[in-house]
């Protein structure tokens, strides 16, 4: 667990008691544009969904981790690595700070610090790659605080509502 600590909050994996969390975040509609979701997600899915976390992130090519605050210990966000693929050492990066109130803190600085340090020294991967809204300002500074470089812009890649918006390609590439 050192690995994933910081000073401000630890990344842990979901538990079956992280159902009302996980619900909240994934019906919570400002954040659907976000996670590509267009419909809510019931209690059932999601608990079957929290029963298979456990696999390996070699057997399911994802993982979901919840931050947790070290303050209060209790979650405020969750950090996925998805697409995972070993042959060619990369993953795809997502991460979300469930409420406004904690957002703006260090959570998610912290959670990509830990995450990205995890990545490249335990699981081995020469890059990983974000997608974000080329409006979404805050998670492209974020990112790019930590060497993530823009590669590309997929023109009108997402639908929300009547607007179409561009989705930019970030890439981080291990030093070597």
């Amino acid at each position: 667990m050192k690995k994933l600590q910081g000073n401000l909050c630890y990344l842990r994996a979901l538990e079956p008691e992280d159902l009302d969390f996980v619900f909240q975040v994934e019906n919570d509609e400002s954040l659907w544009e976000v996670s590509h979701t267009q419909v809510p997600f019931s209690k059932f899915v999601i608990r079957q969904y929290l029963e298979n976390a456990h696999l390996d992130i070699y057997e399911a090519k994802q993982l979901r981790l919840v931050i947790v605050s070290n303050e209060t210990n209790l979650a405020v966000g969750l950090i996925d690595l998805f697409d995972f693929d070993p042959k060619n050492e990369r993953v795809g990066m997502g991460i979300v700070i469930s409420s406004s109130e904690n957002r703006k803190l260090g959570y998610g600085n912290e959670a990509v610090k830990l995450l990205i340090d995890y990545v490249f020294n335990y699981l081995n991967v020469y890059q990983i790659y974000v997608n974000i809204s080329t409006d979404n300002s805050a998670s492209i500074k974020l990112f790019s605080n930590f060497g993530f470089e823009k590669i590309g812009v997929k023109k009108s890649w997402n639908k929300v509502g009547d607007i179409r918006k561009d989705e930019a390609l970030f890439q981080l590439i291990k030093s070597k």
